[in-house]
């Protein structure tokens, strides 16, 4: 990654899993943001596949047998909002801070969150993968919206066709916002159904569902790498200074059984 105009680079370096053990700061903590003044935006590596539940997703949705079959680990986030499964190769994953005295910021949540579908909409376009929407207010929630991130709509969540392409969630505080944002390349949703408990006569028609409700953008019709919309989503940030950093979204606690918690405030 080289040198972005008008833009710091903190830190690009990122250990490769394969060596051997890796640690990273915990993607979740949300403390480390509190003071921070500048905005920041933060490249997600995943290098070990986890399940992030929302802030209030009862335990009770997680298959602990398919989990430990899969040695998929667990953690629950401080934004609310359905389960995503997080691997090396997909999501493509970002985080971004603004402070409550950034012109980026909003009081209301969802006028806040449009901004960011905005940005991703630009850099998708930026690299050809066709026309998108910005959802301007959350639709209603069925049971499956409820406990799949990428089954449901929110305000700023980008679509193409009716399909969710970006997953937006923010946790605001009184110093500011902090915004998880990730793309699948390709959206497949039977290895997390095969994490989360369904009804025997549900998983097919739960499994349709899914795979209507969103779509990846390294499609047949549109192929995107990774790296080139990584680039073009760091080109289209809004003008201003913006502290850049790549980090590995591992740490000790993400591997706990029950589910790794925060404190809620």
């Amino acid at each position: 990654m080289g040198a972005l105009p008008g833009r710091r680079l903190l830190s690009a370096r990122v250990p490769d899993p394969a060596s051997g053990p890796v640690s990273g700061p915990d993607p979740f903590d949300v403390e480390r943001y509190r003071g921070a003044t500048s905005r920041r935006v933060v490249v997600r590596q995943c290098p070990r596949p986890l399940l992030v539940l929302g802030s209030t997703q009862p335990e009770s949705v997680l298959d602990r047998d398919g989990l430990d079959r899969a040695g998929v680990s667990v953690a629950r986030r401080r934004t609310g909002g359905g389960a995503v499964l997080l691997g090396p190769a997909d999501p493509l994953w970002l985080d971004l801070w603004v402070s409550r005295d950034d012109p980026l910021w909003h009081d209301d949540a969802a006028r806040a969150a449009i901004w960011v579908g905005d940005w991703w909409s630009a850099a998708l376009g930026q690299v050809g993968f066709g026309p998108t929407e910005v959802a301007r207010a959350a639709l209603p929630l069925d049971e499956v919206g409820r406990s799949v991130c990428f089954a449901g709509l929110g305000a700023g969540e980008v679509q193409r066709d009716g399909r969710k392409v970006v997953g937006v969630a923010q946790w605001r505080a009184k110093q500011g916002v902090l915004v998880h944002c990730a793309a699948y390349r390709r959206w497949s949703p039977e290895p997390l159904l095969d994490l989360l408990t369904w009804k025997d006569a549900d998983r097919e028609s739960t499994s349709r569902r899914l795979l209507e409700a969103a779509v990846g953008f390294d499609g047949a019709d549109a192929p995107v790498s990774r790296g080139e919309l990584t680039l073009a989503l760091l080109d289209s940030l809004p003008a201003g200074e913006w502290d850049v950093s790549v980090e590995l979204a591992t740490a000790p606690g993400l591997a706990t059984r029950p589910v790794a918690r925060g404190p809620t405030t």
